[in-house]
């Protein structure tokens, strides 16, 4: 699916380029899985109202014909009022079928892309990757994790849009360096630090120097100062801030594979795991994700971390499909 958004992207961008089509048609003739990723796809961007598809023949499917009745060699019988209730009986479950794989569609693929859009720097599952920004600062990102940057001649300033990344900042007095994730701002004029942004909450660890963390949805727009070696946690609904110590050797672990985490939920951790594994996870079980962990899972195995996670509380992984796994204590 990562590898079929991208494409989408670069064919909009190079329409005319024959060694872009070359390259796609080269990949989409290359499994069956790459043709039904770009079949999704491209759907769900045409749903959007993007206009006429690009490689429309490639997903478009061929118009179903209502079968004909006969026996034999014999003549054709036309379909009796039965048969056209029946068909359109299946039209219309059809069309209900079609109606409801498009909105699930636009919920998965639609914010992806919208993603891409957006992000100057970005990976997918499983991937890392090392940036270096137009002021010598590196910036490494953590899987599926994306950033966008905006830099003046006075300020300095890095969007993290999804996932995590360590930011190792060219120190520089005079113009500031801010990363905003989600509300949350952590300003510094040199120093490294992790960023780490979840649906519920934004957490910061300082590995060297000195940051202000400030969130501008808590009461009295909370500022907190870090010093090396303390991690601090943000509700952002609630603006809590909690702020705790943490073993140099753990912040950015994922950088060496590890996830280190904090009195954090279940569902939090699995959350994390999951921008490492390729298969969907699904934690039905509220309590069970409400549970509270604190450890060190590995990353490289995203399964063995998930078991790692839930057996204390007497939860087990169900591999329904190479594409999904059900956590649950049943």
């Amino acid at each position: 699916m990562d590898e079929a958004a991208d494409w989408l992207l670069r064919l909009r961008e190079a329409a005319g380029d024959p060694r872009v089509r070359d390259d796609f048609s080269a990949w989409i003739s290359r499994s069956s899985e790459h043709h039904a990723a770009w079949h999704r796809v491209r759907e769900s961007w045409h749903l959007l109202g993007e206009g006429k598809p690009v490689y429309e023949h490639v997903w478009r499917p061929r118009p179903l014909q209502a079968p004909s009745i006969g026996v034999g060699k014999g003549p054709r019988v036309r379909p009796g009022n039965h048969s056209r209730v029946t068909r359109r009986r299946w039209q219309w479950a059809a069309t209900t079928s079609a109606i409801g794989l498009a909105a699930c569609l636009l919920v998965v693929v639609v914010p992806s892309l919208l993603l891409r859009l957006e992000a100057d720097h970005l990976t997918t599952t499983a991937q890392s990757r090392l940036v270096t920004l137009e002021d010598g600062t590196t910036v490494y990102l953590a899987a599926d994790s994306a950033i966008k940057t905006d830099f003046s001649a006075n300020r300095r300033q890095v969007r993290l849009l999804a996932g995590e990344a360590f930011f190792d900042v060219i120190r520089n007095p005079g113009r500031p360096f801010v990363v905003d994730a989600s509300g949350v701002k952590v300003e510094v004029t040199g120093t490294a630090f992790d960023v780490r942004l979840s649906s519920s909450a934004t957490q910061v660890e300082l590995a060297r120097g000195a940051v202000g963390v400030s969130f501008d949805a808590a009461q009295r727009g909370s500022l907190a100062r870090l010093a090396p070696g303390q991690m601090l946690v943000v509700d952002r609904k609630s603006g809590a801030m909690t702020k705790s110590d943490i073993a140099p050797e753990d912040i950015g672990a994922w950088r060496e594979g590890r996830l280190f985490v904090n009195d954090a939920t279940i569902g939090a951790v699995v959350e994390q795991i999951q921008r490492y594994h390729t298969a969907w996870i699904a934690v039905p079980d509220v309590t069970l994700a409400q549970q509270t962990v604190t450890g060190l899972y590995d990353l490289r195995d995203p399964d063995r971390a998930l078991r790692a996670l839930v057996q204390p509380y007497g939860g087990k992984i169900r591999e329904v499909s190479r594409f999904a796994r059900i956590v649950s204590r049943l």
